[in-house]
């Protein structure tokens, strides 16, 4: 009896570590690693390799309520892109339009990159998973 007992928690606690995601498993380093490739391939050109946009074309990406606030209204924003013109931020509109980019990185990559975006150039934010950006291409 007690050995079936052993054998059943070590598979509840096998099964149960198997959902934990990267962040609660101490991954965002990693995540953080992989969202910077993916932002020097993808991002940089536009929004500069501080994060800094360029002026009247491409936001900051500096301690915005866009990139720090909620994590939906971001993912959806890398996914569907934005059309030029409609972009304010910190006061001043963009024109430059985003293209989406859902047909180009899959949820991983655009989980990495959006937590690296969150966790640089002073932004503090909660790590984006991929399930959260899968969400987000419905």
């Amino acid at each position: 009896m007690k050995r079936i007992a052993i054998v059943m928690i070590a598979c509840i606690t096998f099964i149960s570590m198997s959902f934990i995601t990267p962040w609660q498993n101490g991954g965002i380093k990693e995540s953080i690693e992989r969202g910077k490739e993916v932002y020097e391939s993808s991002c940089m050109g536009c929004h500069q390799e501080d994060g800094n946009g360029i002026r009247n074309m491409s936001p900051t990406l500096l301690k915005t309520k866009w990139v720090t606030g909620n994590k939906g209204v971001l993912v959806r924003i890398v996914l569907k892109g934005l059309r030029g013109g409609e972009t304010e931020v910190n006061g001043l509109k963009f024109e430059n339009p985003m293209p989406p980019l859902e047909s180009v990185l899959s949820d991983q990559q655009v989980a990495d990159v959006l937590t690296y975006v969150r966790n640089s150039w002073g932004n503090k934010g909660s790590a984006v998973s991929a399930g959260e950006v899968r969400k987000g291409r419905g």
